[in-house]
Formats: C-alpha cells, structure tokens, sequence
C-alpha cells in the first residue's frame, strides 16, 4: 500500500456499510403474529443459552457492553453478514427449490448503480491494479434450458489485490473494480479485471473483538461477488472463489460453497482465465 494512503479502520468501513443501509427503503410484510412467534423463539433461545452455560453477570454485563460498541462502531451489518446470511441465504433456496446456479451471500460491501459496461470489457481500475496479474473471466447468462439470455445484467465487485473495496477504503476511486456488464445477444460476457486477495474482514473494532474472544481468524478467501439479473427470472446474488486458495475451507463468513469454486488456466504471461456460466430459474 502506498505510504500516502491512509490504512482503513473498522469504524469507518462499519459506518459506511450503516449509512449505506440506512439509506436503502426496506420493509416486510411481516404480521404481527409471525413477528410475535419470531421474536418469542429468539428471546427463548437466548434464554436457553443462558440457562445452559449459566452465565454470569459479568459475561451478561459484557455482553451488554459489546452489543453497545457494535452499534457505535457502525459494525452491525458486517457482524449479521458475516455470521448469520448464509444462513438466510440457504433457506431462501432452498424454499423455493430452486435449481439455477447456486447463490451466496451478498455482504455488507454492495453498492447498486455501478457503472455500465459493454459484454467485452475492461473492469475500472487504477494503473497499480493494472499491474497485478490479470483474470480474464467469461460465460453465459442462460435460463436452465441453456438459451441464452442476451441483455442480463452481471454486476461484479470485488476487492482489489490488497484486500480493499472501493467506497469502503480510503483513497480508491468511486467505482475502482465494480462495474454492471450487459450480455450480448446471446447472453455472454468476456470481463478482464484482475484476480483479488485474501482479506481480514474489519477486526479492529467490537467484530474483531468477537472473533477474538473465542480465537477464531477474521480471514476471507479471494473472491468475486456478483449479481445477475434478467426480467422474468430470479435474481442470482453469489460469490465466486478460486480453486485451492487460502481459507477457501474455514471462511469466517462461513459462504463457501463447492459450486461456486473456480478451477482458473493458468497462462504463461502470469495471468490466469476462467469461464463460468450462470442458470436462472423462472420467477415464482
């Protein structure tokens, strides 16, 4: 990292990951009684737990304490994302039996609106990421018949080769790495970007402390995240990983998912390539 750039602290990512979320219109449809049941079991559970391990007032008082910092820290949606949406991502699927293409979490670093981009094209990037090794990733876009779905969306972000998103770090460019690629006719796409880097989720702050306490690692594999869309189908959110990478099989975010692990072709310029194509399900 240049000496120039200041070093991202979990603060200022975790409260730009809030102030994005708060800025997004959300609402269920929730009634009262499903809400009720809901609330009811987790308040049990909470309960159980605490009947089980016969915790302390000191563990409860810290307890306190901790759920305190995590809100002034602006942490909480990357604590839920990184603990518990693969889980609701899982029973989504599988509610609907679907089949397409597997999905993953989408994460606390998403930002809608990236600029659009042509099926062949060259991801936004600075020089320095330019001189990384170069990933070369391409498919198709089909419904799971296998025709092609010419004009989907394939919206790709993922960090650069330090570990870093733009938006989220200091003194990257608004849209560095994270464009909407719109498939040709035939549903295809041809990106070049770069390949991204293990990171340490924010762990400077109440997620950290968390994650410390009970001696785990804040680490994520090397990924790439996308979003695919085509009218009339279902909307893929996933994540994409690479063959025989670092904590590919003790993810903090627990999201790794056999599917969805890229065997890349390695070239003899440094550079790697890949191709991978996405089935969309029918909307329900």
């Amino acid at each position: 990292m240049s000496q120039t750039q200041p070093t991202p602290t979990a603060q200022d990512s975790g409260s730009k990951a809030t102030d994005k979320f708060k800025n997004v219109q959300v609402h269920s449809d929730t009634s009262k009684e499903r809400a009720f049941a809901i609330y009811k079991d987790v308040l049990d559970a909470l309960g159980q737990i605490a009947q089980k391990h016969q915790v302390t007032y000191d563990e409860y008082r810290v307890l306190k304490n901790w759920l305190i910092q995590i809100g002034e820290y602006g942490e909480w949606p990357l604590w839920l994302d990184v603990f518990l949406e693969h889980e609701i991502e899982k029973i989504n699927y599988d509610r609907h039996s679907y089949v397409g293409t597997k999905g993953s979490i989408e994460g606390p670093y998403y930002v809608p609106n990236a600029p659009k981009l042509p099926a062949q094209c060259e991801m936004p990037m600075r020089d320095q990421d330019k001189a990384a090794p170069a990933l070369f990733f391409q498919g198709q876009v089909t419904d799971l018949e296998g025709n092609g779905l010419g004009g989907a969306t394939v919206e790709l972000w993922h960090a650069d080769e330090e570990g870093y998103y733009s938006q989220f770090a200091p003194g990257i460019p608004e849209w560095n790495l994270r464009g909407t690629i719109v498939t040709d006719e035939e549903g295809r796409y041809d990106v070049k970007t770069l390949r991204p880097a293990p990171y340490q989720i924010p762990h400077d702050g109440p997620t950290g402390w968390f994650i410390e306490s009970y001696g785990g690692h804040p680490w994520r594999p090397a990924h790439l995240h996308l979003m695919v869309k085509h009218p009339g189908y279902r909307e893929i959110t996933t994540q994409l990983y690479f063959k025989g990478g670092d904590y590919t099989d003790n993810d903090v975010a627990t999201a790794v998912k056999p599917e969805l692990i890229l065997d890349l072709q390695q070239e003899s310029d440094g550079s790697s390539s890949v191709t991978y194509n996405f089935a969309l399900d029918k909307e329900s």
